[in-house]
């Protein structure tokens, strides 16, 4: 079976493509069984998890038909790629607040987070963002990740405190952890600019050389995920996000 290796970004989506391109080239007729989950999962050197993802997101635009425990039955094909479907379908039913919740859940994507809150969550979740980028970045990745290094250095040289390119740096690795989850909640609370309480916090606590200490440590994190070590570019993210929180709010 004539299968590509994968890149990790956005994962379910390139193996969706691929079945679909190898449906629509007659490798798998209609009518036909495509491979069992675990064989596609290991042809293809990923996840039986992202292997089902794309399955389901084929069922989704009509091209196969999911039968547990008896196989995905390929439909007529479809000459319409994978990527116009999906955007026609999230316009017509998009992820959105489920109308159950409306009047349950307070959600203001504008307001501030209060900063201790924002670096502890940062805190949890980062080091296995880190990780996963170690494992999983691709060359485009690792490219984002070094010119966001750039831009943080640049940013120091000229005395910024807006942390544009230290705050982008943090994005890219999300980005590049193969997670959407993930880079969806960093996008979130790092793509806004800092709010009026982190930055009187900053006015306040920030040390002198706090910008060139971030900037060794981010240093050390790139370096571990150019060096494809999840443990050491945890550990280096740990040792960053301890260091900003004892700044801010040691006892």
């Amino acid at each position: 079976m004539p299968i590509q290796t994968i890149r990790p970004q956005r994962l379910y989506r390139q193996i969706a493509d691929q079945l679909q391109q190898l449906i629509n080239d007659g490798e798998f007729p209609p009518g036909t069984l495509l491979p069992p989950e675990r064989e596609l999962a290991q042809a293809l050197g990923v996840s039986r998890a992202s292997v089902r993802e794309a399955l389901i997101a084929l069922e989704v635009v009509g091209q196969v038909a999911v039968r547990v425990g008896h196989g995905v039955v390929v439909l007529e094909s479809r000459a319409t790629p994978m990527e116009s479907v999906m955007r026609a379908a999230a316009r017509t039913e998009p992820w959105a607040i489920d109308p159950e919740f409306e009047s349950e859940i307070e959600l203001n994507l504008d307001e501030e987070i209060p900063p201790f809150s924002l670096l502890q969550t940062r805190r949890y979740l980062e080091p296995e963002i880190a990780a996963l980028a170690a494992m999983n970045a691709t060359e485009e990745d690792m490219k984002a990740i070094r010119l966001a290094f750039e831009r943080n250095v640049s940013d120091n040289a000229a005395g910024g405190r807006n942390c544009a390119g230290d705050r982008l740096l943090h994005i890219r690795i999300a980005e590049a952890s193969g997670n959407a989850a993930y880079a969806l909640v960093i996008k979130h609370l790092l793509g806004h600019k800092y709010g009026a309480m982190f930055r009187r916090l900053q006015e306040l606590f920030m040390e002198t050389d706090m910008p060139q200490r971030s900037q060794d440590d981010h240093k050390r994190i790139v370096e571990a995920i150019e060096e494809r070590d999840p443990a050491a570019a945890r550990r280096a993210m740990e040792v960053h996000l301890d260091h900003v929180l004892n700044v801010f709010f040691a006892e």
